[in-house]
């Protein structure tokens, strides 16, 4: 069986690729749950991936559920709400748990469609570049149910909430121009310079020291629910962990020196 997420890792950084095409990479099987599951959860103890980037195979970044499965047994609708919640808390929100969990940043290189759930998918990146053809949507209200993944929560966070309740509430496709102008991506980049775009953003990041810039993305990320007492508080606490390490060091040395830093992640 060909490997559901494929992995290549180069200076630091790890590209992980949804590896479905045929299926327009879906992200609502137990397989395809666990296999990005799997290529998530040695990062933060090996601190010497830097920055991830996930894409899709073929011309799709994610067609998010598999709607071919919907009704069938053994998808996430058993047909018993019970059940149904169960498999949902089991299944695919174990994915933005394991995103919000993950001190690496993650740049989405939305190839294509990110539709539904695959819109969701971009949604737990850190940042998210689009190829001029991207298309998003927040689409399950156009299949009679609910962002059940947790877009709900991330896409206002993301956009706004007037944006998000359009997304969320009409299902209507936004194309890469739309998705740059509401702040759902940073960069749109022709279709085939788009894998460039992202390593050479990820390259960026993959430069400055490894603890900095992981307690960094914690902190932005702690932000989103905090009060700015308790944010502060931890920023003070992550700040002093920063200041003790040797690359912090490093990075003051070079400064003064005029010469490239050499950052080991200590």
């Amino acid at each position: 069986m060909t490997d559901l997420v494929l992995s290549d890792r180069q200076d630091g950084i790890l590209t992980l690729t949804l590896n479905r095409p045929e299926l327009r990479n879906p992200i609502s099987d137990g397989d395809m749950v666990e296999a990005l599951l799997d290529a998530l959860a040695p990062l933060n103890a090996d601190i010497g991936v830097r920055c991830v980037i996930l894409t899709g195979a073929g011309t799709a970044f994610s067609s998010g559920g598999n709607i071919n499965k919907m009704g069938e047994a053994g998808g996430l609708n058993s047909g018993l709400p019970a059940v149904t919640r169960r498999n949902y808390k089991e299944g695919i929100q174990r994915l933005p748990l394991a995103f919000e969990a993950l001190e690496v940043p993650v740049i989405a290189a939305v190839n294509g469609a990110a539709i539904g759930a695959g819109c969701d998918l971009a949604l737990m990146c850190d940042i998210r570049i689009a190829g001029q053809s991207a298309k998003f949507a927040e689409s399950f209200v156009k299949l009679g149910i609910i962002p059940g993944d947790g877009g709900a929560w991330l896409l206002p966070r993301v956009v706004g909430f007037s944006k998000a309740s359009e997304m969320a509430l009409t299902g209507d496709v936004v194309d890469a121009a739309e998705a740059l102008a509401c702040g759902l991506v940073s960069k749109v980049v022709p279709d085939a310079a788009l894998m460039e775009a992202a390593r050479a953003m990820a390259a960026k990041i993959a430069a400055n020291p490894p603890h900095a810039m992981r307690l960094t993305k914690r902190l932005l990320r702690q932000g989103w629910t905090s009060t700015l007492d308790a944010h502060l508080d931890v920023a003070a606490t992550m700040q002093a962990l920063a200041h003790a390490t040797r690359d912090h060091n490093e990075a003051i040395a070079a400064f003064k020196e005029k010469r490239k830093p050499d950052f080991t992640g200590e």
